[in-house]
């Protein structure tokens, strides 16, 4: 995720806003009446990283196998191939093999559906990628579009149509790119509460050329972030104790599942980022996800 990155980090302020004014009430409202566990779910754009292999992969597996070796590191994956084509179902069914219980596949709408057509007429497209992803079963989280960066909000009322008419079975979060989403207050509120009654989760941005995508607006009581890392700079380890917090913050207030996908350039960096963040979720929430660790690999035995 290029969107808004800067070479150099070190002066930005990567402090995160304060929660916009609707969150809590929103959160308030869905606080469960019997106290369920939070749920948490990390992850990162590819599954194909063999830069991870003779570490967070065994040595010499196969493409194929990727996916297996992914799942055992990360229980989410946002899932970006199907944003250049709509999966036939037998794909997806070795997709939903290949991962344990309890993880959760985040489709990105295809770029037909949001870059070509614009959300225009979309209903041959909508339709079989629904029914394609919706062959994951219980591994389906949240699919997400991704507005185009020149789509802007004189487009607002073919995104309503749009989300109107999207299959209710599919929960969809919705990444908004163009300032202008942003650079008017009472715009942004009424989007905003928009995504709320339709029950649409908004995507929060972090990333550093773009502070502007960082609402802090929770439409749904779940929370969708991806995040963009500069290479292990101190800065990301400082946004992952502010992120952990954060998200403590609003599992107290009533939030019942996070999806947190980190980008970083180089995928050696993803694990290492997470496992300080995934530490800082256990202190502060009691959250005890496994961390992704290197894997012990087999020595060949030598005669002499």
């Amino acid at each position: 995720m290029d969107f808004g990155r800067l070479p150099d980090p070190r002066y930005v302020n990567f402090g995160l806003p304060p929660d916009h004014p609707d969150t809590a009430p929103l959160l308030a409202r869905a606080r469960p009446a019997q106290p369920r566990p939070p749920a948490l779910y990390v992850g990162c754009p590819i599954w194909t990283n063999k830069d991870w292999l003779g570490s967070y992969f065994p040595l010499g597996i196969k493409e194929p196998e990727y996916l297996h070796y992914y799942a055992r590191q990360f229980n989410s994956l946002e899932l970006n191939t199907t944003h250049y084509r709509i999966p036939d179902a037998p794909t997806v069914r070795r997709w939903r093999a290949a991962v344990g219980p309890g993880f959760k596949f985040c489709p990105k709408l295809p770029r037909s559906i949001s870059h070509e057509r614009e959300l225009f007429q979309t209903d041959d497209l909508v339709v079989p990628f629904a029914r394609a992803i919706e062959e994951l079963g219980p591994a389906l989280g949240w699919a997400f579009l991704q507005l185009p960066p020149h789509l802007g909000p004189e487009h607002l009322p073919r995104l309503e149509r749009f989300l109107l008419d999207w299959p209710a079975a599919v929960p969809l979060a919705v990444e908004l790119r163009h300032p202008r989403w942003f650079a008017d207050r009472g715009l942004a509120d009424a989007v905003f509460a928009t995504l709320e009654a339709l029950n649409k989760t908004l995507v929060i941005t972090d990333v550093a050329g773009r502070r502007d995508v960082l609402p802090m607006r929770l439409t749904t009581p779940t929370a969708f972030v991806r995040f963009n890392g500069h290479g292990l700079h101190s800065t990301d380890y400082q946004r992952a104790d502010a992120w952990a917090e954060r998200l403590a913050a609003w599992y107290a207030q009533g939030l019942h599942a996070a999806y947190f996908f980190i980008h970083q350039r180089d995928v050696r960096h993803a694990p290492v980022w997470t496992q300080h963040f995934l530490a800082r979720m256990k202190e502060l929430t009691g959250i005890a996800m496994a961390p992704p660790a290197i894997i012990p690999q087999a020595v060949q035995g030598s005669l002499f």
